[in-house]
């Protein structure tokens, strides 16, 4: 297997980690920055042969707690969500932001710190620092996240995007305590955004697809054709529904529901205008 690699991108302030699969970019700000960065570096070399060890158990839906910290993080994330139908590898970019992350704190000196793991981002804020993110939806929308927010985790998913879903959703934002929990309620919230035997959506099992999917023979849908706007709604209400439940939990503080341009939010999320984000 190819060794974890490290190297700057071109603005020479994000260092991207690449290993196999995995693609995360890092910034760090503060005076301890380089002492940071070299522990996220530490930790990614041995990050995916840990989840690769625990990779079966990973992608069953009960069994064993499993040992790595990475792999503990992803089943704490889902497991909220059983008896539903759920592995693990529903958090596993989430809970790879998160471990990077802790390593990136585990020390002083650090002002702000991001891990975005292909779209699921981890961060770190002290008191005078924000966070800000932009949600998928035409016009886009951007929300910002304060040190006083109790959100550090955000997520997306969607049936257009790397992971397949049950669902139709073009995408589902989630805001989390940590960014496990909430690429687990985003693929839970994703597949909630449903009709289930409506005529224009194509659906196929998953193992057809992809032959070591986690989701076995599981339908997972490859095509959403054009929708009526009481379609739109019935399938956004669904989602928001399940939503509301996972806010009501604890489990998330709020989400951003997209389908067919149409947006529904559950919860708080810390909206900002067009010009704004551009001014912060």
């Amino acid at each position: 297997m190819q060794r974890a690699q490290a190297t700057w991108l071109p603005d020479g302030k994000r260092l991207h980690l690449h290993h196999g699969p995995i693609d995360m970019i890092v910034g760090v700000t503060g005076p301890e920055r380089d002492a940071a960065l070299g522990r996220a570096v530490a930790r990614f070399d041995t990050l995916l042969e840990e989840l690769a060890a625990e990779l079966p158990l990973l992608r069953q839906p009960t069994g064993r707690r499993p040992t790595s910290d990475t792999a503990r993080r992803m089943h704490h994330a889902t497991q909220p969500f059983v008896p539903q139908f759920i592995t693990p590898m529903a958090a596993v970019a989430g809970a790879g932001a998160d471990t990077i992350l802790a390593a990136i704190c585990n020390g002083s000196g650090i002002t702000k710190a991001y891990v975005n793991n292909g779209g699921d981002v981890a961060f770190y804020l002290s008191e005078d620092q924000h966070m800000q993110a932009a949600i998928t939806c035409d016009p886009p929308g951007h929300i910002r996240i304060r040190y006083a927010d109790p959100v550090r985790g955000i997520a997306t998913s969607g049936w257009r995007g790397r992971s397949h879903s049950f669902g139709i959703a073009d995408s589902v934002t989630v805001l989390a305590a940590t960014a496990a929990q909430a690429d687990a309620a985003a693929t839970m919230i994703a597949n909630a955004v449903n009709l289930p035997d409506h005529p224009a959506i194509h659906r196929t099992p998953a193992k057809a697809l992809a032959p070591d999917s986690d989701l076995g023979a599981r339908i997972v849908t490859t095509h959403v054709g054009p929708l009526g706007p009481e379609d739109i709604n019935t399938a956004l209400s669904n989602g928001a529904t399940f939503a509301a439940r996972c806010q009501s939990r604890g489990l998330i503080t709020g989400a951003a529901m997209v389908l067919c341009g149409q947006i529904r939010l559950v919860g708080s999320l810390p909206l900002v205008q067009q010009k704004e984000s551009l001014d912060a």
